[in-house]
């Protein structure tokens, strides 16, 4: 990452509220092919989340701490604070002196950018303002939101604004956090209906939404230079798995996610 940081665009996808299990399944099962084309081998690593909702996961996350693989660590990071004691820092690890690591990009000479989705960015008030406000340029609309259908539509045409009115030889860090799998969700299956509510089958459609949508996001972060992209979960959530509903709550739907990363050549 010390050759990454500095050469490279990034992007940070988080995919909030998307479940190891269905997110595994829809690979395997050819349902997201814009996805699973950029996956390792085609399938998503199985990692353990930071925190079981968006605020403590984004906090740990944007201080280095991304998902855990799933094995016995210790397990070297790609980014993490200077600490002394870590066990988790390498000499491929690319080490910062800031708080967290958007400030350190930019200190860097990075452009941050954050285009939130879930309440956590609504910049609507205080505890809303606390993670975009880490970011030189937050955007945030009703459009961008959890009861938005065209969430992550929306959200692809803003990136693609940042992008094209960016100078050439700036350096962007985008963080994009993606809504769609978040509650509500089910007026992405068709005939699902408010009345009978979310499941795991409209939760897999609500990803097969962003599956058909990503690949302009991809374009226009690899639009200028080559980027290292960050495709994960921040937390799952249950569907009445173990008689649990939702998340901030000690469930293995809920502490299991989908994580990859990987390069974008350079598209232009």
């Amino acid at each position: 990452m010390n050759e990454v940081v500095g050469r490279d665009d990034l992007l940070l996808v988080t995919l909030d509220t998307l479940r190891f299990d269905v997110a595994a399944e829809l690979a395997a099962e050819g349902r997201i092919p814009h996805l699973a084309r950029h996956l390792p081998g085609g399938v998503w690593e199985k990692r353990h989340a930071p925190g079981s909702f968006t605020y403590a996961s984004h906090q740990a996350m944007f201080a280095g701490f991304l998902p855990t693989p799933a094995t016995q660590g210790p397990h070297p990071r790609l980014f993490a604070a200077r600490f002394a004691g870590s066990e988790t820092t390498a000499g491929r690890t690319f080490v910062f002196d800031t708080p967290d690591l958007v400030s350190a990009l930019a200190g860097a000479g990075y452009r941050t950018v954050c285009i939130g989705g879930v309440g956590f960015f609504n910049k609507l008030g205080p505890l809303g303002s606390v993670l975009p406000g880490l970011f030189q340029e937050s955007h945030w609309e009703p459009e961008f939101g959890v009861a938005s259908p065209t969430s992550f539509e929306a959200q692809v045409r803003r990136a693609e604004q940042v992008v094209a009115a960016l100078p050439a030889d700036r350096r962007l860090f985008l963080f994009v956090n993606v809504p769609s799998l978040h509650q509500p969700n089910w007026f992405h299956l068709p005939g699902a209906t408010r009345a009978a509510g979310d499941s795991r089958a409209t939760h897999a459609a609500a990803l097969e939404y962003v599956d058909r949508h990503i690949g302009r996001l991809f374009a226009a972060a690899s639009s200028r230079r080559r980027c290292f992209a960050i495709v994960c979960s921040d937390h799952g959530t249950a569907y009445g798995d173990g008689g649990f509903t939702g998340h901030r709550l000690g469930h293995e739907a809920v502490w299991t996610v989908p994580y990859a990363h990987f390069f974008l050549e350079a598209s232009a």
